[in-house]
């Protein structure tokens, strides 16, 4: 397994690629001292992306299997992404998916998404890995995303796309 600094850069360069694959142009802002890793423009907008490693665990899913992410930074001090990111993309090597989900329907700690629906079909609080998929994200029409005032990128941010 790689350390961390490898398994985000690994994370980031696949979301960039899904991102591309799956049509959006995206923008890398320069340097590392912003609180999103890319820049994605989506429905007319530019929405703030912050890319994230997610696990899998069986833990608080009745040992079928979960993916989880932590929805905030820091070590010593932990500070949510709410108001500095629009959307988290998160990499799951283990589903080899990327998961998409707006920074502020997401708490301020870990977010899970359960691989496998409940025995009861319950769907109070259940957040299915299927429906947070970078292609369900992009078929539900990408207006959809509550985010504030459209965001308009620094000089620093270069577009790519792919050959």
């Amino acid at each position: 397994m790689p350390n961390t600094k490898s398994a985000g850069d690994i994370t980031e360069a696949v979301v960039l690629a899904e991102f591309l694959r799956a049509g959006f142009p995206v923008c890398v802002p320069f340097g590392d001292n912003r609180r999103y890793d890319l820049v994605v423009e989506a429905g007319g907008r530019f929405l703030r992306v912050q890319c994230k490693t997610a696990s899998l665990t069986s833990d608080r899913c009745g040992g079928k299997g979960c993916i989880r992410f932590k929805a905030r930074s820091g070590v010593h001090e932990s500070r949510p992404y709410w108001g500095q990111a629009d959307l988290f993309a998160a990499y799951s090597p283990d589903t080899r998916q990327v998961y998409v989900l707006p920074v502020d329907e997401v708490p301020g700690t870990d977010v899970w998404l359960r691989l496998t629906p409940t025995r009861n079909n319950n769907q109070y609080g259940i957040r299915l890995a299927e429906d947070h998929t970078l292609e369900a994200w992009a078929a539900a029409g990408l207006g959809v995303v509550p985010v504030g005032a459209p965001y308009l990128p620094s000089a620093g941010c270069t577009p790519r796309s792919m050959p």
